[in-house]
């Protein structure tokens, strides 16, 4: 379809067409992209998951450009933005994943446009779906216990092929609870970066940022275990490093840790969660007992202190039941 003497065709919020009909970038849009690319990786603060999904909604929004008559990023203007996100948004598609999709756009042709690619930014005037905020899954102090015994309890009963496995959960879901570090920060730490003795765990967190975290005597005593009985037993030529390491001799993903946290769960019979709750439930409870919002934002490695407030309105939750079932005049 050729662009209008004003600029590209008109195009209705149709549903998105599958990449493999979508027609292949120019050579200048495509290059845009690879310049983009280069662009983010010699920013501070992108982790490689932003950096993928950046440019796979930026490539997605010039596609559907080029489906609607745009040639070059002059034609990538406010209509074509808001039919793109308009396509998703007739698909069904979360706010949040429009939201990221919007903020990936502005960020490509804020850049394009101080590169000197495009005249004007049409994104300046594209506005952001409004991202619903949800208070976090929290255990109460009791049931975080609960999960945490049981644990340790299965892991001292297991004999034989099933104690490494038990093992790796009773620390893994210390260690989550303990130090509030994610799931992906989990399974990417390794033996050398542990220390037992003084408590205390190196994880890489978003952006590639460092940072060290305490961890409890509970903690401690999982990861003791595991490192003198469990991980010999299943430590192998692939394992290097790892300080979990999977039932091949691999290191331990993301997808096993969850699953071994819902599997403690249903064990101890609590609400079911996932790793995050455990690190949601930790900021909480370390709130409750009287750390102050900086404390914790540095434990749980926040660029911005306004990620950590929002444990503030889950404790103000509980302070809300305990003021209505205990004030006489509530």
């Amino acid at each position: 379809m050729a662009p209008s003497p004003s600029g590209p065709a008109s195009h209705p919020r149709d549903a998105a067409a599958p990449t493999a009909d979508l027609p292949p970038l120019p050579a200048e849009l495509a290059d845009a992209v690879a310049r983009f690319g280069k662009h983010l990786d010699a920013q501070r603060g992108h982790s490689v998951h932003t950096r993928r999904a950046y440019l796979a909604d930026v490539t997605g929004l010039l596609r559907y450009a080029v489906r609607h008559g745009a040639r070059g990023l002059d034609d990538v203007q406010l209509p074509v933005l808001r039919g793109w996100l308009g396509a998703q948004a007739d698909r069904g598609l979360a706010r949040a994943t429009l939201a990221r999709r919007g903020a990936a756009a502005r960020a490509f042709l804020r850049w394009a446009h101080h590169a000197g690619l495009t005249e004007t930014d049409p994104s300046t005037r594209l506005a952001s779906p409004k991202v619903p905020r949800t208070l976090p899954t929290v255990l109460t102090p009791d049931a975080a216990a609960c999960l945490l015994d049981t644990a340790r309890d299965v892991a001292l009963a297991a004999e034989g092929d099933d104690r490494p496995a038990a093992l790796r959960a009773w620390a893994a879901a210390e260690l989550l609870y303990g130090s509030g570090i994610r799931v992906g920060e989990l399974v990417a730490v390794d033996v050398h970066d542990v220390d037992v003795r003084e408590r205390l765990v190196r994880v890489l967190g978003k952006g590639g940022k460092e940072r060290v975290v305490p961890f409890g005597v509970p903690a401690a005593r999982a990861l003791t275990a595991w490192i003198d009985e469990g991980r010999p037993e299943l430590a192998g030529a692939a394992t290097g490093p790892a300080l979990l390491v999977g039932d091949r001799g691999g290191r331990w993903g993301q997808r096993q840790a969850r699953e071994a946290v819902h599997r403690l769960a249903a064990r101890a019979g609590v609400d079911d969660v996932a790793p995050h709750a455990l690190r949601h439930s930790a900021a909480t409870h370390l709130l409750q007992g009287g750390s102050d919002l900086r404390s914790v934002q540095e434990v749980l490695g926040h660029a911005n202190l306004a990620t950590t407030q929002r444990y503030t309105h889950v404790d103000s939750d509980r302070l809300r039941q305990v003021y209505a079932q205990a004030f006489p005049r509530a």
